[in-house]
């Protein structure tokens, strides 16, 4: 569903029990029966083993639903709302931007192209932004955009906020084709903490604005580079809402 089609729900229920996205409800539940499954066994060992015994085990009850909570948490998927700016470039992660730096697109989303599709010299304004477990992590298009290649690549799990971690962590790459016919990269990259990148989209696919394309399970990063020629309008250390705040604007 298109992000602009959903009214905001201001209850306090979106809150404290927000949208999960449907890869995190197996975890969350994992997490739930774990956390019931101890509490069962401390009301055993009360009852039947040792009542003092119990009283102790019993203090870790709450903290276990808290983590199963703090699961649930994690995989939130909150609707988003785009600006009316159609040429706004949006960004597709929640987090902080950790580069702004001009290079060339990565090497993985050059091979094998038509001839003439991109100019691998062309320079593009690389954006990253790093995600901390506290972010969502469900990833959003900046355009709408045809997905002309997709290249997955396994590497490493450095900290995803170091510049390295773009040629050497695992991460998978996307060349989009915005309405204009502008071409631009997007980059899952895993990090530290991270080990699965999902991917919900695959080549020739055609995605909305903000409309979800993947996610990455726990700490990590992603890169955009924008059209050739569009300067990057954030800088280090600004906060981002995927879907939602301008990365720039396609000529």
């Amino acid at each position: 569903m298109h992000a602009m089609e959903t009214k905001p729900d201001f209850s306090n229920g979106a809150y404290l029990f927000p949208h999960v996205n449907q890869e995190g409800v197996r975890f969350g539940v994992i997490a739930l029966v774990l956390a019931t499954l101890y509490a069962v066994g401390v009301l055993f060992v009360a009852h039947c083993v040792n009542a003092c015994l119990g009283g102790v085990l019993g203090f870790m009850v709450v903290p276990f639903y808290l983590l199963a909570y703090g699961v649930f948490l994690f995989f939130r998927d909150p609707e988003r709302y785009p600006p009316e700016d159609e040429k706004a470039i949006l960004s597709p992660a929640d987090g902080r931007v950790c580069l702004v730096q001009e290079t060339t697109l990565p090497e993985e989303l050059l091979k094998d192209l038509p001839a003439g599709c991109v100019d691998p010299a062309a320079k593009y304004a690389r954006v990253s932004v790093f995600m901390s477990v506290f972010n969502v992590h469900v990833n959003r298009m900046p355009t709408a955009a045809r997905i002309l290649k997709k290249a997955y690549v396994p590497g490493k799990f450095l900290n995803a906020s170091l510049d390295k971690a773009s040629k050497d962590n695992e991460r998978c790459c996307y060349l989009m084709e915005a309405p204009g016919g502008e071409k631009y990269g997007v980059v899952q990259i895993a990090g530290l903490v991270a080990k699965r990148i999902v991917p919900f989209a695959k080549d020739g696919d055609r995605l909305a604005r903000a409309e979800r394309f993947g996610l990455i399970r726990f700490g990590s990063r992603l890169d955009v580079y924008l059209p050739s020629g569009v300067s990057p309008e954030v800088r280090v250390g600004q906060i981002m809402t995927a879907g939602e705040s301008v990365l720039g604007h396609l000529k």
